[in-house]
């Protein structure tokens, strides 16, 4: 695949990267798959409880196969490495999501900052600087925020 990106367009909800080698085609699912990869690299690696977060949590919100929820994130982490600028260009996809999906995913965020039991500050950091480069507004980040501590809470 070629690294170098010629232009994008977005057709419906797909984004579609012109490259030397032809067009490639993004969706919300590998938007989410970017956001968390870009979340768990906040702290310099992706840590084993933090990949293992991001399989279960892709697997179970769009209710994938494992191996097809793995092939997703291996896309994601391979071509946003060989395509800096990727990310950047995923933000088209952002105004296509609806305000519930914008929360599911701020949730996902979440659980993958905590997944290995520390409290990275980078990583808090990226996924702020992700919610807001999505245009997640902070209401949206506060109601993921209300739904994680009710999940996580002793006796929930």
């Amino acid at each position: 695949m070629s690294s170098e990106i010629l232009g994008s367009r977005l057709e419906g909800s797909k984004l579609v990267v012109e490259t030397a080698d032809g067009p490639e085609t993004y969706d919300k699912q590998f938007l989410v798959a970017a956001f968390l990869i870009r979340v768990a690299r906040g702290s310099g690696q992706i840590e084993p409880e933090e990949s293992s977060q991001i399989i279960d949590l892709i697997e179970s919100h769009f209710h994938l196969e494992g191996a097809k929820s793995l092939e997703l994130i291996t896309r994601a982490i391979s071509e946003m490495a060989e395509k800096p600028t990727l990310f950047e260009l995923l933000l088209d996809l952002a105004p296509t999501l609806s305000d519930a999906e914008k929360e599911n995913i701020a949730l996902m965020g979440l659980k993958v900052v905590a997944a290995d039991g520390q409290r990275e500050v980078s990583e808090m950091e990226q996924f702020n600087e992700s919610m807001e480069s999505m245009g997640i507004s902070p209401e949206i980040v506060h109601q993921a925020f209300d739904r994680y501590f009710a999940q996580t809470m002793p006796g929930n």
